[in-house]
């Protein structure tokens, strides 16, 4: 946090700074970077499973800070600065780590092992039957019933300056139905261009599906008093996978080209969505195939907001990207103080497929052994 000592009176720098005949004038720029300290600072913030957890906040020269847990390995908070120099958290979060454990609707975790669903809750690998839970109807959603969301990680802040996390976990041979001991590392950065970096990797003893993402909402006015349908949303997809009522993928990759999931231009999202069709209560909630020819890191999706002046942008190596547009939401949690009502956040989880597992000409989910699971997903805030 931004500090001037003004006859021994601590004034929080924001915007501008505080002269000590109460003056508002704006510092140098000289002055602005060397009084903001970038790196990693933590904080307890309780104990759960008889683990330590803890709060980490990530700070790149710029001021612009990002909330970090290592329960779930959940982005808390994402602070940016609108058009106005006003700074909010574009992110939906949560105050407390009892909060969290009151199981909302995966805030800001990560998603493993499995991310999105699975359907009927089932997949054959290798001659071999696996049950998972069936905690979303009758299929698995997002790991089961408790997935890496809902674990605590080990967390190891950058040794020197810069503003990154690694968090590991063991996830153990059986663990929520999966096979397989699968040791996986996400690294959270973020960087001097206000952009949030993960990097996930991942390694098996066993043959078995993984799929991670990171499910963060986000709301780019600051505000869950505002819904995301004046968002004007772009994805760099031709096609979508088409879902049955349960949102699981009928198999089919149909495109996007006179639909109402044709984003290939810039389009506000409340203008179709009372138009998709598929399950209640109605919106987005779909895998989109991006347009790549390759694995390398590419600008996906760009969501924009004219109210505040932030833009979004989604760089990743996967093959797909799930919009959906709290649908579910229903005000039960609140972030900020605002409750978090229908359709006032919206996620953009890079992904493999839904269902892939059972779906064998979707791109392959399963990692074996003596292969590495390695992808990148960026989130670049900056202003229009």
């Amino acid at each position: 946090m931004n500090r001037l000592i003004c006859h021994a009176a601590m004034l929080t720098l924001i915007t501008g700074m505080v002269a000590c005949g109460g003056e508002t004038k704006q510092p140098s720029q000289e002055n602005s970077e060397t009084m903001i300290k970038a790196g990693v600072t933590s904080k307890d913030w309780g104990e759960t499973d008889g683990k330590k957890v803890q709060l980490f906040t990530l700070t790149n020269k710029n001021g612009v800070t990002a909330g970090i847990t290592n329960y779930g390995g959940i982005v808390t908070s994402w602070v940016t600065p609108d058009k106005n120099g006003n700074r909010s958290s574009v992110v939906v979060g949560m105050e407390s780590l009892d909060e969290y454990l009151k199981k909302p609707p995966y805030f800001g975790a990560i998603i493993g092992r499995y991310g999105n669903r699975i359907g009927d809750a089932k997949f054959k690998l290798d001659g071999k039957t696996y049950t998972l839970a069936a905690n979303n109807g009758k299929n698995n959603l997002h790991g089961g019933n408790k997935g890496f969301d809902k674990v605590v990680w080990d967390a190891t802040p950058a040794a020197d300056s810069t503003p990154s996390l690694t968090l590991s976990y063991l996830s153990k041979d059986g663990e929520e139905g999966f096979p397989g001991n699968l040791k996986v590392t996400v690294v959270y950065t973020l960087t001097d261009a206000d952009e949030l970096n993960i990097e996930y990797t991942a390694e098996t003893d066993k043959a078995t599906p993984v799929n991670l993402t990171n499910h963060s909402y986000f709301n780019l006015t600051g505000s869950t008093e505002n819904t995301i349908l004046n968002h004007t949303l772009q994805i760099a997809a031709d096609h979508f996978t088409p879902v049955d009522t349960t949102l699981i993928p009928t198999g089919e990759i149909k495109a996007v080209k006179g639909t109402v999931f044709d984003f290939t231009t810039p389009h506000v999202i409340g203008a179709r969505i009372d138009s998709v069709p598929g399950a209640a209560p109605g919106g987005y909630d779909h895998n989109w195939v991006l347009n790549r020819t390759d694995s390398s890191l590419q600008l996906v999706a760009t969501l924009s907001d004219t109210t505040s002046g932030r833009k979004l942008e989604v760089y990743t190596t996967e093959p797909g990207i799930q919009f959906y547009s709290g649908n579910f939401l229903d005000g039960t949690f609140s972030s900020g103080g605002k409750p978090v009502k229908f359709r006032t956040a919206l996620c953009l989880e890079t992904q493999h497929f839904p269902d892939s597992p059972n779906k064998p000409k979707f791109p392959s989910t399963i990692l074996k052994p003596g292969e590495k699971y390695h992808t990148v997903t960026k989130y670049k805030v900056s202003l229009q």
